[in-house]
């Protein structure tokens, strides 16, 4: 797959996400308008649906810079690092994104936006002590790398509609639960009742399994091209043996956020977690920088 390809396929994919949220949240809604009786639900849940759906999409990026309390970079406030990432804009064709830094010791960075012209790249303090210039160098790229891949549309619009689902899944329960009467109960809404728990349970499980399906090949592409712009693989390659030996935990981390991250940001101590990982392993991702030819 092509970087070109890469990124349509991560259009593609952002919209069907969606899709899948809205047909999710107004089957909740339906679900208990017949459980309860009452058919304002299915109208709010449509609405809230819409308007959650356009969020996601247009500010998707506050919302996860927010999470982790970011701080904006000017070429005042650190002319380094905001030089650096110019430069590496002027490298990768891409326009200048905004650069955040983050309030954590962990050494990481991510990428979010709904495109290249909104584009916004985060680092942690942890990276800008712990990785020396050509490294950081490697990592911005890689970056960069998700921004031309419109890797990061899909993963921040991911960010909301999961936490949504789930939330929307335990509105739900509660309502179900409580909602309703004896008489809606024996015109039969209790079926729509066992309906809507299995489908609250189900729908939170779907909506990770996508994003946990989301092609861990995206790193993979990301580290190559990253290493294109840079002109030096073994930059990348070292920050990873760095960032792969730290051992301080991201106070703020977020499980729905994990894919985002340059490096899986929780560490996998047990084989089920390891099931679930959001990024390749780290030793791959060597072997493969290593082994480019430039």
């Amino acid at each position: 797959m092509t970087a070109y390809t890469h990124a349509e396929s991560n259009v593609r994919k952002t919209f069907l996400f969606i899709s899948f949220f809205l047909i999710v949240l107004i089957g909740f809604g339906w679900l208990i308008s017949k459980s309860t009786g009452n058919p304002v639900f299915i109208y709010g849940f449509s609405l809230f649906a819409s308007i959650t759906s356009i969020i996601s999409y247009w500010f998707s990026d506050k919302i996860v810079i927010g999470m982790y309390h970011g701080e904006e970079v000017t070429r005042e406030s650190n002319k380094d690092l905001y030089n650096l990432v110019e430069n590496l804009s002027i490298a990768s064709g891409l326009p200048m994104p905004r650069v955040y830094i983050i309030p954590e010791l962990q050494p990481n960075a991510f990428a979010t936006g709904r495109d290249k012209n909104h584009a916004v790249i985060a680092v942690t303090e942890g990276l800008l002590r712990t990785l020396d210039r050509p490294e950081l160098e490697g990592v911005i790229a890689h970056e960069f790398s998700h921004i031309g891949n419109k890797d990061m549309l899909l993963g921040t619009v991911i960010v909301v509609l999961v936490g949504v689902i789930s939330m929307m899944s335990d509105l739900f329960l509660r309502i179900s639960a409580f909602g309703g009467n004896d008489d809606d109960r024996k015109e039969g809404n209790g079926l729509f009742f066992f309906l809507g728990l299995a489908a609250a349970i189900l729908a939170p499980i779907a909506a990770v399994l996508i994003q946990l399906a989301i092609s861990r090949k995206r790193e993979f592409l990301a580290d190559a091209t990253g290493a294109l712009i840079t002109r030096y693989p073994e930059g990348l390659a070292s920050a990873l043996e760095k960032i792969s030996s730290d051992n301080h935990r991201m106070a703020s981390a977020n499980s729905a956020t994990a894919h985002l991250w340059f490096s899986a940001p929780a560490k996998k101590e047990n084989f089920i977690a390891k099931m679930f990982m959001t990024h390749p392993p780290v030793e791959e991702r060597i072997a493969a920088l290593r082994n480019m030819d430039l």
